[in-house]
């Protein structure tokens, strides 16, 4: 059995991966689902909340289930996609593949409008100041996350913890721009890996998948009908290109 490390993105937490995993139906595979740190507790003492300090926190991950099962299967999403792919940039000897949803370390994205406000300082600040639990949670369900998994995200929104981390990942990334460091390592990516992305994505567009692949020659499954949160939204078919893709391996 190959273990399966899943990461969530932003502003998620392990919740996100539910109804993919009901869909999944991996049995007795082992599966990690890990908090990214500060997200749904407090921030340890003497973290970064850097995306270098995130992607040494999932290669630790990574290594902790590569020492009992050999080399694991990655999925990321959103934030989690980039961390996943840092992690088998810096650690292929670790990975078996890796898959990732709505977000690619890709070296002519610039991030969405809401990135940089987040890299913004002041202005970052002000956001998390007037953003309020209650609209995180009509947000996000209106874009297609379960309505009880946007009530779980904006219960741990209330942790000022997260958004202070958030801010300082957003900051340590220039808003989302790997033009000039973890975009150039992409030749280190092992070959196993595969793009599935939310047709309608309004944060990454779709073209810039299509761009990835197309440079790349890593394959693209498109969710039609999907936003940003395809995992949730649409787990029978994203469980489809997972099984698809590892059956293949």
């Amino acid at each position: 059995m190959t273990a399966k490390l899943f990461i969530h993105g932003v502003p998620d937490s392990p919740a996100i991966w539910r109804p993919l995993l009901a869909a999944l139906d991996l049995g007795e595979t082992p599966v990690a689902v890990p908090a990214l740190p500060g997200f749904t507790a407090p921030l340890p003492d003497g973290f970064a909340a850097t995306k270098e300090a995130y992607a040494d926190w999932a290669v630790g991950q990574a290594e902790s289930l590569f020492a009992a099962y050999g080399p694991i299967d990655i999925v990321g999403h959103d934030w989690g996609a980039l961390i996943a792919q840092r992690v088998a940039m810096l650690r292929p000897d670790l990975i078996r593949s890796w898959a990732i949803s709505n977000a690619v370390i890709e070296p002519e994205y610039r991030g969405h409008r809401i990135a940089r406000i987040w890299n913004t300082p002041i202005l970052g600040e002000i956001f998390m100041a007037l953003s309020k639990a209650d609209k995180l949670a009509d947000g996000l369900a209106a874009q297609g996350m379960p309505a009880d998994i946007a009530q779980e995200e904006a219960v741990q929104w209330e942790n000022k913890d997260k958004r202070r981390a958030i801010l300082k990942l957003y900051r340590s990334a220039k808003g989302l721009s790997f033009e000039h460091d973890w975009a150039r390592d992409i030749p280190k990516l092992p070959a196993n890996g595969a793009l599935i992305w939310g047709e309608g994505d309004p944060y990454v567009e779709l073209t810039v998948a299509q761009r990835y692949a197309a440079t790349n020659g890593t394959p693209l499954t498109v969710i039609e009908g999907a936003g940003h949160w395809a995992i949730a939204e649409r787990p029978v078919e994203v469980t489809a290109a997972l099984k698809a893709f590892w059956s293949a391996l």
